[in-house]
Order: C-alpha cells, then structure tokens, then sequence
C-alpha cells in the first residue's frame, strides 16, 4: 500500500524527521488560502499522485502547459494560480504510463534553499531478510540510472535485527554522503528516525528524494515515499485509513475485496490459476508459447464457487485480455468447485475470447465432467504446455 506525499510526510515529522510546513488541497478554491498560510517568499506546488518523476512529467492537457507536476511560485496568488492548473488534469509520468493519472489533490509547501541533493532510503533486501539502507550523493536523480551508470556513488548495507539499529550506521551513511560536523550527528538521529517508523508501521519502503543540505548546514527531507506491507496493514488502522483507492488499479481494488491476490500486467491472454508459484509457472509458460500475460491472479487454496465467479469476472473486465487459461491444480482446492465458479460465471458475463481450462488434482474427472457437459465453447487442456500453447495459438491464430 502506497500513500502520499503529504501523508508520508506528517507521518514521518511525528518521528521528529524534518520537513517542510505545507497544506493540502483538495478544491480548486481552497488554494489561495492553503498558500496563505504558509510564510513563503516561496512556494512549491506539488501534484499528489502515487507516481515517481512528477517534476519531468506532462499534463495531457494543453492549457495545463508543459511546466510539470512540481512547481515554484513566488506569490500566494502564483501558487493558487499553479494548483487550480493541475488540480482535475491528467498528469503523464515515466512511471504512470501513457495514460497517466488523474491529479486530485496538491500538496502546496514552503520553498527551501538548497546547497546538495542526496538520496537515503530504507528497503526489505529479499536476500538477507533484513532492513537494508541505501544512500547516494546523487539525490535528485532517478536511482536506477545511478546504479546504472555510477554504481560507485551508492552506498547500500543491511542491519542486524538482533541489534537493529546503531550509531555507527548513522555515521557511515554520513560519512559516504560527505558530510561534515554537525551534520553528522543530525544524520546519525535522523536515520534512527526514520528507521523506527520502517520497523514500527511495517513499511516495506521508505525513501527520500531529495534529502537536502541546507546553506546553514542542516538538513531537510523535501521529498518522501512511503510503502507499506499490505499483510500488517490491518495492524496499523492510523496507516488504513491513509489510503487512497482513487490512486489503484480498479481491477485490483475489486479483487482485494473478495481476497483475490490479482495483479495487472499488459499482455493479452488472462490468467485464472491457484497457488502463487502455479500463477508464476503459468505466466513464464504463457511468455516460452510467444504470448504476454495480462495479470497474476492466484484464487487461493480454499476458494469458494463464488471467488471463483469474482476472479472471472475480473480478468473480462479487461479490455486487453483476448484469451483466458485457467491452471488449477486440485490439492486443497477441488477441481469440480473450479469448474463450477467458470460455468457460473461465463453464463453470467458471456465469453466473448478462446477458454482453455487445464484441470488436474482433487476431483478432476468430476470437474471436467462439469465442463464438458456445459454446452461452453471451452478448450480442455491435458497439462499445462498443452493449455498454454491451445490458448496463445487460439489468441494469435
């Protein structure tokens, strides 16, 4: 679960971490008066969406001009001016795609003096199972085309969790960062900052981007990006109600509601599959035969007749998908139960693409018996290679 920019930000300033005084703007007509509140001589507009590279991105918008979605403006009124521009505008990143996102909140802050840009962030290294921290002196960048080009320039390291962690972490971090001072100590307490929020609120990303150096020295985050595991999040109601459904895949909110774990891709051929590793398996295959998945979707070991309708209905309620394999392999979940959740819901939606249903497990025979005996233009499979070459040479021909 992601959040924004604001949020991540009050979040992190009750950890005492340094931020910037903004406001949020939700109405085009509360903009005068958020930027009012703020002392200024400058100001900095921001469009609040769950995408990277907002200041290098475009309005689709003409009259929204080509100024991106991170502005200055040296007045109230040139503040206002800016967030009544973004706010409704479809605003097109690296990151959101060609159809970009819909701007429908600003976050409008007081402008800061910037002497160096950096870049420090907390991640979950998957190989050591533990919080890592990652840092640059290249802040302002995207940090992938650091790791690219300077991969000399980043710092990165894992703590202990049976230490968690220490000062001497801090110091290092500073000192890759070259800084010098007090800013040392200013570092060592930040990052023992941010890293209690990670571990308290389950975080499973925290980066900021820019973390500035100010002309007197100090340091500032002017950018932040927050991350949740969406497992713990019901540990956590203050970060639930964070959430912005408007900023998701509504294919996917749909999904989370009957507990489906459902991802959307950008191929072409739907897949309905139970068990992660089976749903991986699937998608590779689907990719070997010269086709491209259109989603992950696992409907779990112990799905109902009803999760299964759900899930169908989900992945025809995309337009890009021009075929659908269904991979179930019966250990917990029956095969028959499957079959059923398919019938009932191609009689419910229709079938208007090529079905390839690969059954094999617990009450196999009595779930193809179902299937075959439906009436359904459906294609049945004998293994998986078998389904997915059936169901790309229906797709492509």
């Amino acid at each position: 679960m992601n959040i924004h920019e604001y949020q991540a930000k009050a979040l992190l300033r009750s950890y005492g971490a340094p931020v910037s005084e903004g406001r949020v703007v939700l109405k085009a007509e509360d903009a005068k008066t958020a930027a009012g509140a703020l002392d200024g001589p400058l100001w900095v507009v921001k469009a609040q969406i769950h995408a990277g590279g907002r200041g290098k991105g475009s309005f689709v918008e003409a009259d929204a001009g080509e100024k991106g979605g991170v502005r200055l403006a040296k007045s109230v009124e040139e503040a206002a001016e800016e967030a009544k521009k973004m706010l409704g505008r479809t605003l097109v990143t690296h990151q959101t795609g060609p159809a970009g996102k819909q701007v429908n909140r600003i976050y409008i802050e007081d402008g800061s003096d910037i002497e160096r840009e950096l870049y420090l962030a907390f991640l979950v290294d998957r190989v050591t199972s533990r919080v890592s921290i990652v840092a640059s002196t290249e802040g302002g960048m995207d940090i992938e085309e650091v790791a690219a080009s300077t991969p000399e320039k980043i710092l990165s390291f894992s703590i202990d969790p049976a230490t968690g962690y220490m000062p001497f972490h801090g110091r290092r971090v500073a000192f890759a960062l070259g800084l010098t001072g007090g800013q040392v100590k200013q570092c060592v307490q930040l990052l023992d900052k941010l890293y209690r929020a990670f571990v308290e609120k389950d975080m499973e990303m925290l980066e900021i981007n820019p973390l500035i150096v100010m002309p007197d020295g100090n340091l500032k985050l002017l950018d932040a990006k927050l991350g949740f595991d969406g497992n713990a999040v019901y540990r956590h109601p203050d970060v639930s109600e964070l959430r912005d459904t408007t900023e998701e895949d509504p294919k996917e909110l749909e999904a989370s509601k009957y507990d489906l774990n459902y991802i959307a891709l950008d191929g072409e051929i739907g897949c309905m599959v139970n068990g992660a590793g089976l749903a991986m398996a699937t998608m590779d295959i689907i990719k070997l035969y010269g086709a491209e998945p259109a989603n992950f979707l696992d409907v779990g070991g112990g799905a109902t007749k009803e999760k299964v309708t759900e899930a169908f209905k989900i992945i025809t309620s995309d337009p890009n998908v021009k075929g659908i394999l269904v991979n179930i392999f019966g250990g917990i979940m029956r095969c028959d139960i499957i079959a059923e959740g398919v019938i009932a819901a191609v009689k419910e939606v229709g079938l208007q693409v090529p079905l390839v249903v690969r059954l094999e497990g617990t009450n196999v025979e009595k779930g193809k018996e179902i299937i075959s005996t439906s009436g359904l233009n459906v294609i049945a499979a004998d293994n998986l290679s078998d389904g997915a070459e059936k169901i790309v040479k229906a797709v492509k021909g």
